[in-house]
């Protein structure tokens, strides 16, 4: 079945499900870089609790870099679905070449602030020397490479507009698959290549992520047929680059909130390194099983972007739906996991003087997880239907107007000695029931605003 006429008449439920796999693999295997990465340099033989906290440091820029490239894929996804469900291939093909035009000035933000902001930002977190070295070394090299991870962003999203989501997971396999087996090499020093300790994690992630880069550019310049490509497109346009924006900005901010989050709860449990340390690492194990939230979302969107586009209410309505049954089977599975093995994960990570901290933290704030993709998932059909503010209020409570003054609250508890650290762990849950509830009425007024109308 062509692609078009798949995403005109195939079935939502078997839609939603042959494209969802493979971005929900994508993202799986996306969030296994920094599992990787915390798992071999946790079993170095020296150094290994500092590197694992500089690692926890480093993650929120490494988290604010991808949210910037996948926020402005999620809007250029749904922008381009729009599009080529409006049959208007000229100007989808504007917008496939405002996206990389927006991902060179991306880029170059990126390379500033890894050759003059990376040590201040990572002194801002420690007085550790060791730790300071370790993560200011680790960052810049992820910074100054970081093209990678920002193209393979929008060609991703530039494939699952069209469709072709299996192609974006074959990119995301082979660089993983590159990373994993750089990791042990440049981190231990194997052959001829010499021991690099941390830094050798950050080589190998980055050569894994142009790698996979260089394949979803071929993979769309020979697939994506559907528009035009060349230079030609790349020239700005500020009507485009507002339409991506007015879908991909609430996106964008949601996943820098993410960032935010993580830096200030670091801040809060600066009181003890090794309960910083254990939510570092927790928060990896999270990540992994809400990005599979997140592939789900990546195949909501375009579903309902399109039926949107040609005006049709039922399979909006199925895309709805369907979104939501499958995403609470995912979580579902997510919290069975997290909650039967957490020992082998500390294990893993050989997690040390963090371990009793990293295993409450994982059974306690699992809990949120359903909770927390149902939140996903309506954010992406908000995404779809023109919702971006809904979507940033849900957002906004998720991951700063709740949780953080919830934390700061359990924290002074804490510190008081009136409550162990596990106190902290419970504004996780807490927050994403609340925000559910606050989605689910954003939900209804923009079915009734947005599908309701459309005749």
């Amino acid at each position: 079945m062509a692609t078009g006429n798949k995403m005109k008449e195939m079935p939502v439920n078997k839609l939603m499900v042959e494209m969802g796999i493979p971005m929900i693999l994508s993202m799986a295997l996306q969030a296994v870089y920094n599992i990787v990465d915390s798992a071999f340099v946790g079993n170095m033989k020296e150094g290994s609790e500092a590197a694992l906290n500089a690692l926890t440091l480093v993650f929120p820029v490494q988290m604010l870099m991808v949210a910037i490239g996948i926020g402005t894929g999620v809007g250029t996804n749904a922008l381009l679905a729009r599009t080529l469900g409006q049959g208007n291939n000229k100007k989808a093909a504007k917008v496939a070449g405002n996206s990389l035009f927006l991902g060179v000035i991306i880029y170059v933000v990126c390379l500033l602030f890894g050759v003059v902001g990376v040590r201040t930002y990572i002194l801002s977190q420690t007085v550790d020397k060791e730790v300071i070295s370790m993560g200011t070394g680790y960052l810049r090299i992820c910074c100054v490479f970081s093209f990678g991870i920002i193209f393979f962003s929008l060609f991703e999203k530039l494939l699952q507009a069209t469709g072709r989501s299996l192609y974006s997971t074959i990119g995301q396999i082979v660089g993983a698959v590159v990373n994993i087996i750089l990791d042990p090499i440049m981190i231990y020093g194997i052959g001829p290549v010499p021991k690099m300790g941390v830094e050798g994690a950050a080589y190998a992630t980055i050569i894994g992520q142009i790698a996979s880069t260089a394949l979803l550019f071929t993979f769309h310049i020979k697939l994506n047929k559907e528009f035009e490509h060349g230079v030609k497109y790349m020239k700005p346009e500020r009507r485009i680059i507002k339409e991506i924006y007015a879908i991909g900005l609430p996106a964008i901010i949601a996943q820098a909130l993410m960032s935010i989050m993580v830096y200030v709860m670091n801040l809060i449990l600066k009181f003890s390194p090794s309960a910083q340390t254990a939510y570092g690492l927790f928060y990896k194990v999270q990540q992994f099983v809400l990005f599979l939230a997140f592939g789900l979302r990546d195949a909501i969107t375009p579903i309902i972007a399109f039926a949107y586009g040609m005006g049709n209410k039922k399979r909006i309505k199925a895309g709805i739906k369907y979104g939501l049954i499958y995403t609470g089977i995912l979580m579902i599975l997510g919290i069975l996991i997290t909650e039967i093995f957490p020992g082998a994960f500390a294990t893993l990570f050989n997690a040390g003087q963090s371990r009793e901290y990293f295993i409450s933290a994982m059974r306690i704030i699992s809990i949120s997880f359903i909770f927390a993709g149902i939140n996903i998932a309506y954010q992406g059909i908000y995404q779809a239907l023109e919702g971006g503010i809904a979507s940033l209020v849900i957002s906004l409570l998720r991951q700063m107007v709740i949780i953080l003054p919830l934390a700061g609250i359990f924290s002074v508890a804490v510190r008081n000695g009136h409550m162990g650290v596990s106190l902290i762990w419970w504004a996780f849950p807490i927050t994403e029931i609340i925000a559910c509830l606050v989605g689910y009425a954003f939900l209804k007024r923009i079915e009734k605003r947005e599908v309701e109308s459309l005749s």
